[in-house]
């Protein structure tokens, strides 16, 4: 009778642990001792270390899956569950790693506005490299980009106006480089047509020119503008005095101003 429920109750625990995957479960053998309690308690012995090894693997990765990077796998173990729990906790910290990673080049990038980092994720492979790899892609786009519309825009404001956005770009950054350089050209025809009305009607006595800004609005159409009817003004005024002071050195006082 003991051999009989030493047999049955061993097949359930194996049934239970192996095939159902019911864990938790304990042979329980009334009476035995020697050889047979040994065998019990060997077994149960067996199905408890399993079960707080499947447990606790299974603890870790449910928090991994809902997002929370913080557990580790503390049970003992050893041969293949050993190797089992070694890789799952990597795979943990691995995992931990790249979200620091790439949550401290966002940070950097998009909200110290600190450019030019590149997250740092030791060991990644497969996916995990890959979307290292693109992460750093962008961030490096993104710097190349800034810097390139910084260095132009610091050129303007020095009064530098050779200089043109050439990193390339697509959506809305394409428009904002666009954007830029269109302004570069309206400023510089601008200045080069200022320059022009100017040398022609204050160094080469040139009266009559008119600054041609095609494209231009708001300030530098008033400028523009303003410019032209300066200079007009200024021709008007020089024309009527020189007919005037032509006419008195001919003998005609007629005329006035």
């Amino acid at each position: 009778d003991q051999l009989s429920n030493f047999a049955e109750q061993v097949t359930r625990v194996a049934r239970e642990v192996g095939t159902e995957g019911i864990l938790g479960g304990q042979a329980e053998v009334q009476g035995v001792s020697g050889t047979w309690k040994d065998l019990t308690q060997s077994v149960n012995g067996m199905a408890n270390n399993l079960t707080l090894q499947v447990r606790n693997i299974a603890e870790v990765t449910t928090a991994v899956a809902k997002g929370d990077l913080s557990k580790k796998i503390t049970v003992d173990a050893k041969g293949e569950i050993l190797e089992l729990v070694t890789t799952v906790n990597t795979m943990v910290d691995q995992l931990l790693n790249f979200a620091d990673e790439v949550t401290r080049v966002a940070r950097e990038v998009g909200t110290e506005g600190i450019l030019g980092g590149q997250a740092r994720v030791r060991g990644a492979t497969g996916i995990w490299k890959d979307l290292s790899d693109n992460v750093n892609l962008m961030a490096n786009n993104l710097t190349s980009q800034v810097r390139n519309i910084s260095r132009v825009s610091s050129a303007v404001a020095n009064g530098d106006l050779t200089k043109k956005v050439t990193v390339e770009a697509r959506g809305e950054v394409a428009e904002l480089a666009d954007t830029v350089n269109t302004m570069v050209t309206t400023l510089s025809s601008f200045a080069d047509e200022v320059t022009r009305v100017a040398r022609e009607v204050g160094t080469e006595g040139e009266l009559g020119g008119q600054a041609r800004v095609p494209g231009v609005s708001g300030t530098w159409k008033d400028l523009t503008e303003s410019v032209n009817s300066m200079a007009s003004n200024l021709t008007g005024q020089v024309r009527q005095i020189a007919t005037v002071t032509t006419a008195i050195a001919k003998g005609d006082l007629t005329k006035k101003i």
